[in-house]
């Protein structure tokens, strides 16, 4: 009986145990449903469990303790992984926003939906603020009215006991209220449903990046980028590159944010003039802070003084120091650097008086006939003054073409450029871009015998396989007809539809590859011998066609298609086809890029007699 009684009081301290165990495992839960914190659902469990846990546990009791800690710390350890890889695969897919102006557009339907989420916070709480001001209208009118005689008041049982019952749950229910909690949580719930689909900080950066290119290769000023304008000073003359349909000024907060990018990078040639034009609008603002910024007066001064000094404007970095020390009187950092300015002042020699130095950048060498030309936007003088250049309508000596010819315009003789122009209908140009953008990807150069994204390639791309009877292999037909060339798959390369994002770019490169490790050679089918480029949407102003050494750009003609060749006729790269992609200064770019190999040619474009052709 004995041995019985302790066998059923073991058995109910195990029960006991495991019960513990499971609220341990719960209690985080609890209060979800209850409305109390977590720890105090945890205190009062420990107190209902002391009598089990604090009892001596048997060996058995022990290791079944440590096995459940140990799994409970493996699963943990799990889930926190699995959530970490999730932000990181979240971040890669939508990191890149910047990149493509398709993203941009989503972006637009994400801030609709917190448009609404926020109309719903507004109304909710004008309700609840309303019903304050109902509350205080009552109470102030009691005490205006009913409360001068006191005396009077308090000897009526009814004033009395309202009073009471007010000052007890009234006011306590009033000031205690969680009803702005509520509203304020149904309002972050709302913006973590589509936070998913919202920039990240690699967006903003490359965004800031973005309007930092377009300032250098066009020579915008930043004062009329924060009004909206595209201007440049052109002999001492301000004007306008462009009149955009749509614009809107930047905020001094706007501002910041781009000079402190550069800022980051110890960029100070941007900086500086992106942080002076902070620093004016907030002090056109009155210093005015508005809860949504990021930035204040204090904060650009600040990192203005800082890059001036950087700079070697010592004097101008004193001056503005001492204006944020107006601010902030007590800041012993700036009042350091104040007295460390003084004696740089005092010494005559101020370190790396280099003034603004623009970064450098990978095509250094070709940077300045690559900005000329983009600003040109294809409207060079001497390009229309060349008596063998052309426009005919083209039919490639093939049936096919004899009803309906190409509309042809030679550009450029060496090397051998060509404008089709209409080559794809308004509808044949959506159902590309439509096609493409399920698949679009960060557009990748080539690195060595492997592909990676880079800077200087700012674009989203996919790839379109041609299949029977679809718009693909239409459109590989008509430029098979055209250039009389082998387009088909691996002779040709699938269509690359591209989509270029905010500045979005490609700096001065070869089409054909350079070096046998190149991942053109994949497909062996040799080097790429052409370049076929339809433009499938038009933009306002830049993204032109820059060919750097030829010393011509072509501007976007939509429905066109650019054709031209990359290797002689002896198999070696024509080094005059080295071409850029100017940055969209304003409107949304889509090509369609179909690279032709040399095998599977032979017949179509013959070599010539003279190896050096």
């Amino acid at each position: 009986m004995r041995k019985s009684r302790e066998h059923r009081k073991a058995v109910e301290q195990e029960e006991q145990l495991n019960g513990a165990q499971i609220r341990f495992q719960r209690f985080t839960r609890r209060s979800k449903h209850t409305g109390r914190s977590q720890e105090d659902d945890w205190k009062e469990q420990i107190k209902s469990d002391a009598h089990v846990l604090m009892q001596p546990y048997t060996k058995m009791e022990v290791r079944t303790l440590l096995i459940f800690e140990v799994r409970w710390l493996k699963r943990f350890t799990y889930i926190c992984l699995y959530l970490i890889w999730t932000l990181v695969l979240i971040g890669r897919c939508w990191g890149e926003m910047f990149t493509s102006l398709q993203n941009v557009k989503q972006a637009i339907r994400s801030e609709r939906k917190l448009i609404d989420y926020l109309r719903t916070y507004i109304d909710q709480e004008s309700e609840r603020l309303q019903d304050v001001r109902r509350f205080y209208a009552k109470v102030s009118d009691l005490h205006t009215e009913l409360y001068e005689e006191s005396a009077a008041a308090v000897g009526n049982p009814l004033v009395a006991f309202t009073l009471i019952k007010r000052l007890h749950s009234e006011w306590l229910n009033v000031v205690y209220s969680n009803e702005a909690e509520r509203n304020a949580e149904a309002l972050r719930s709302g913006y973590e449903e589509v936070q998913a689909d919202l920039p990240r900080v690699e967006d903003l950066r490359g965004a800031a990046r973005g309007l930092m290119r377009l300032q250098d290769v066009y020579a915008l000023q930043v004062s009329g980028l924060s009004r909206g304008r595209f201007q440049r000073v052109t002999n001492g003359e301000v004007m306008n590159v462009c009149l955009p349909a749509v614009s809107v000024p930047l905020s001094g907060d706007d501002c910041f944010l781009v000079g402190k990018v550069a800022y980051e990078q110890e960029d100070y040639y941007h900086s500086v003039p992106w942080l002076q034009e902070s620093v004016r609008l907030f002090r056109g603002a009155g210093g005015r802070w508005n809860p949504e910024d990021e930035g204040t007066l204090e904060l650009a001064l600040d990192h203005l003084a800082f890059s001036h000094f950087k700079t070697g404007n010592v004097s101008s970095a004193l001056s503005l120091s001492h204006e944020l020390l107006h601010h902030d009187p007590m800041n012993g950092r700036v009042l350091q650097n104040v007295e460390k300015y003084e004696k740089l002042l005092v010494a005559a020699s101020p370190p790396n008086v280099n003034g603004l130095k623009r970064p450098a950048c990978t095509y250094l060498r070709t940077r300045e006939t690559f900005e000329r030309l983009c600003q040109t936007q294809g409207s060079q003088p001497t390009f229309f003054k060349n008596p063998s250049l052309f426009c005919d309508y083209f039919t490639n000596n093939h049936p096919a073409l004899l009803l309906r010819p190409a509309r042809r315009e030679v550009l450029n003789l060496h090397p051998f450029v060509v404008l089709y122009l209409d080559f794809v209908t308004d509808a044949e140009a959506e159902d590309i871009k439509r096609l493409a953008k399920p698949g679009l990807r960060r557009s990748v150069v080539a690195a060595g015998e492997k592909q990676a994204t880079a800077d200087y390639r700012i674009s989203k791309s996919a790839w379109l396989k041609d299949s029977a009877g679809s718009i693909v292999e239409k459109l590989d037909q008509r430029i098979s007809l055209i250039t009389g060339l082998n387009v088909k798959h691996p002779h040709g390369e699938y269509l690359q539809v591209v989509n270029y994002g905010i500045g979005g770019h490609y700096e001065p490169h070869f089409d054909h590859a350079t070096s046998l490790s190149s991942p053109v050679f994949k497909l062996e089918t040799g080097n790429r011998v052409a370049t076929f480029m339809i433009y499938l949407s038009s933009v306002e102003a830049g993204g032109s066609t820059a060919f750097i050494y030829a010393n011509f750009s072509v501007p976007v003609v939509e429905k066109a298609a650019i054709f031209w060749w990359n290797l002689h006729r002896n198999g070696q790269g024509d080094e005059d086809t080295l071409h850029a992609g100017c940055p969209v200064l304003v409107g949304d770019k889509w090509v369609a890029n179909k690279w032709i190999h040399e095998y599977g040619q032979e017949f179509q474009h013959r070599c010539s007699l003279n190896p050096e052709e």
